[in-house]
């Protein structure tokens, strides 16, 4: 099976420049990086020890986050290179490392086997180290066959990847085997993982319950908390196509009890933005991006968040979210999204039947009573107006202790894969 698949990531190898050039026309690509996926770069491989992080998008990138401070302070490490997929993560981790020389991004190269061997003799990396579930057979067999150590850090198999990964199960063990470490994110993984062939498998538990740092500053964002202080707010976060509208369908529901209820919505994917206030604004509903944050005011009906990385901001000034891909049944095989950022920061959390990637962390969270199942909008909207009702306070201790529970994840992951350098 390796070798059929190996065979046409070959035959994908001419075309890979007139599809990643079609890609940047529809501005899915930067502009001026997209031929890193090509693994042509200008940027030099410097002397030293270089620690290599691969993420897919910004949940990985962000997870990253507190296990890069440890790195970054590490003398024995000379520069860290983070590979991503998408245009977002890539401006994420640009935006938090521009200002250090010891770290650089670049986009992963597709995974053919002439783009793989050319970014591993540029870079020669001393450890690599794949965050949740970013698997490519090639980069992996590659990587292992220059006897680099493998490391796979908050590993996360669903059941549908198991599924899939179970049709191939040759082929899967021939690449989880590569990896010298597993830590995994939650048992289910670590049980699928030791069926797919990987060894070496630890669970210290979900390194996301670490990544959220708590940095509102009433100070610095006080012209946007003066106009809201006295309103009754909730958040819908990481909403996908459909949900948007329901929580419009919510926050009307809401307005006959409560006038003065903001809305803020925090979609999944804010290249959907547009088309998201068009569909809200045809609803008549008032609606204000945050990049336009000054046009707040009374009337504002819906808050709509179109920029990656404020979603921290916003959880401090609402005490209730509604965490998305969980309501709709049309996303049911989607399983959800992490509640944990929304949690940590004191935030009641309510939900969908439909987690089904996301068990374990809920069932944690419901054990500390911050998370509550609805089952349709008119739940959500019931749940929501008795909370305004009641003025449910925040989980403060609860918070504190989902941190000290992060911290304890971060310190032994980071001792793990310290043993590697």
């Amino acid at each position: 099976m390796y070798y059929c698949y190996k065979f046409f990531t070959y035959l994908f190898y001419p075309f890979a420049p007139i599809y990643l050039y079609y890609r940047k026309l529809k501005k899915k690509e930067d502009p001026d990086r997209y031929i890193e996926k090509l693994a042509i770069t200008k940027v030099s491989r410097e002397e030293g020890f270089l620690v290599w992080f691969h993420v897919a998008s910004i949940g990985e990138a962000m997870s990253i986050l507190p296990l890069m401070k440890s790195f970054i302070k590490d003398e024995k490490i000379s520069k860290i290179l983070i590979t991503s997929i998408t245009r977002s993560s890539g401006n994420l981790i640009e935006k938090k490392f521009n200002q250090n020389p010891k770290v650089v991004h670049q986009f992963l190269p597709f995974d053919v086997p002439i783009f793989v061997n050319k970014f591993l003799n540029k870079w020669k990396p001393n450890l690599a180290i794949f965050i949740d579930s970013e698997i490519w057979p090639n980069l992996i067999l590659k990587t292992s066959d220059k006897k680099i150590p493998l490391l796979l850090v908050n590993a996360r198999i669903t059941k549908k990847s198991f599924n899939r990964w179970r049709i191939i199960i040759n082929f899967a063990k021939k690449v989880f085997k590569k990896f010298d470490l597993c830590l995994v994110s939650n048992r289910e993984s670590e049980d699928f993982l030791k069926v797919l062939g990987a060894r070496n498998i630890k669970n210290h538990g979900n390194l996301k319950f670490s990544n959220i740092k708590n940095n509102f500053n009433k100070s610095t964002d006080l012209t946007l908390f003066e106009k809201i202080k006295d309103r009754k707010v909730w958040c819908a976060a990481s909403t996908h196509q459909n949900e948007e509208m329901l929580c419009a369908s919510v926050h009307k529901k809401i307005k006959g009890y409560y006038k003065n209820v903001l809305t803020i919505i925090i979609p999944r994917h804010i290249n959907r933005i547009k088309k998201i206030k068009n569909e809200l604004i045809n609803l008549d509903l008032n609606v204000v991006l945050s990049s336009q944050i000054d046009q707040v005011n009374i009337s504002t009906d819906i808050l709509l968040i179109d920029s990656y990385g404020e979603a921290v901001k916003f959880y401090n000034i609402s005490k209730y979210v509604f965490v998305g891909k969980s309501l709709l049944k049309s996303l049911i095989m989607d399983g959800g999204q992490n509640p944990i950022e929304p949690a940590r920061l004191g935030c009641q959390i309510l939900h969908g039947p439909y987690v089904g990637n996301f068990l374990e962390i809920y069932s944690y969270l419901k054990k500390l009573g911050v998370s509550k199942e609805i089952n349709s909008s008119d739940e959500l909207g019931i749940s929501l107006v008795e909370n305004f009702k009641n003025n449910t306070p925040e989980n403060t201790m609860i918070s504190e202790e989902i941190e000290k529970y992060g911290q304890n994840i971060l310190n032994n992951t980071i001792k793990e894969l310290k043993k590697y350098i």
